[in-house]
């Protein structure tokens, strides 16, 4: 029987499916494993090519057989799906993987380390723990405004009304709805808690490395961004350019092009979102600074006065991507641009 050289994946929570091939891409394996026989199966087989999809647990797979000599490469779901001939299987499923990897044109997945999934846990929580806070907010604001009682927008507009909740003299509030909503209150206070406590984690992991402190020297890039930049992208070679960078964040034009003809849209936002929102805050905190104080950058300022600050912001961001890249390859610090002589 001949040696299967590559090897398509298709992950699963207790199942797993196996699709190999020889050299001459002839199937020489097609097998459901069960959890606890995964390891085993790959421990007994040669050295080869095996293709995963890049979802949960993609990574914590991907190391556990690069332990046992195999080259892993991790793809994005969609660029798989593709490869599928007809229906869709689980069998289905591991055939395309096994086909898509072989292909010289796709492009792979970095597997991250336990350090680095630590810390985009981090971030995730973080990103959890403020929709909270958020809806908590949303909802003692919506109930109080039943009884006429609305505060300013901000934290010390919604203290104002936590203190009339906490003052049980006050009658604007029925003792029944203050009894209901002190649950919520306790609630926020816990929350607000542990995003503070967050924030400082997330500050910590921004700082205890070199291209964090660097990367936080740009304008509109600060530790969130910063350690969550590090954390995504632990390897830039493989972007060709700052642009490519861009391109997986989603912050290029959507084409529709044919026929010689271009025609661009807005942007694509595909690739990674949490990056995307991250980058597009830190440039609206850039422009809202630049239409108080002024700034030295002319291309910022003649794009603000051909676009709304909203556009603006989007291109700036594609241009924040870029310089991150640029940072990351060549391992240089921030450094403002220069203004033309007149």
């Amino acid at each position: 029987m001949e040696t299967a050289v590559t090897i398509g994946l298709d992950l699963g929570k207790s199942v797993f499916q196996v699709h190999g091939v020889d050299v001459g891409g002839t199937v020489v394996v097609q097998r459901r494993l069960t959890r606890s026989r995964l390891l085993h199966f790959f421990a007994k087989q040669p050295p080869c090519l095996v293709g995963m999809e890049a979802c949960a647990a993609a990574h914590h797979w991907g190391r556990e057989l690069q332990k046992l000599g195999h080259r892993v490469r991790l793809m994005p779901p969609s660029y798989v799906k593709p490869y599928v001939k007809r229906q869709k299987n689980d069998a289905a499923d591991a055939e395309a993987i096994c086909e898509a990897v072989t292909r010289p044109t796709m492009r792979f997945v970095e597997i991250k380390t336990c350090e680095q999934q630590g810390t985009l846990v981090l971030h995730r929580v973080r990103l959890m723990l403020m929709r909270q806070r958020v809806q908590l907010s949303n909802a003692i604001r919506g109930h109080m405004a039943e009884y006429g009682l609305v505060a300013p927008v901000g934290r010390n507009g919604l203290q104002r009304l936590i203190a009339i909740l906490g003052n049980p003299d006050d009658d604007r509030v029925p003792e029944v709805a203050r009894a209901s909503l002190a649950p919520l209150v306790s609630q926020f206070g816990l929350v607000n808690g542990q995003v503070l406590e967050n924030d400082r984690r997330v500050r910590a992991s921004a700082r205890s490395t070199e291209l964090g402190c660097r990367l936080m020297e740009v304008p509109g890039v600060g530790p969130v961004l910063a350690s969550a930049m590090v954390a995504t992208v632990p390897n830039p070679t493989v972007f060709k350019s700052g642009r490519n960078l861009a391109a997986w964040i989603g912050l290029v034009p959507r084409q529709n092009s044919s026929g010689g003809k271009e025609k661009l849209g807005g942007i694509t936002k595909q690739g990674d979102r949490y990056l995307r929102q991250l980058l597009v805050a830190g440039a609206l905190a850039v422009i809202r600074y630049a239409q108080r104080h002024g700034t030295k950058r002319p291309w910022l300022v003649q794009l603000l006065a051909r676009r709304t600050p909203k556009i603006a912001a989007v291109a700036l961001a594609n241009k924040m991507a870029r310089m991150i890249w640029a940072m990351m390859m060549t391992g240089e610090r921030y450094r403002e641009p220069m203004v033309a002589a007149a």
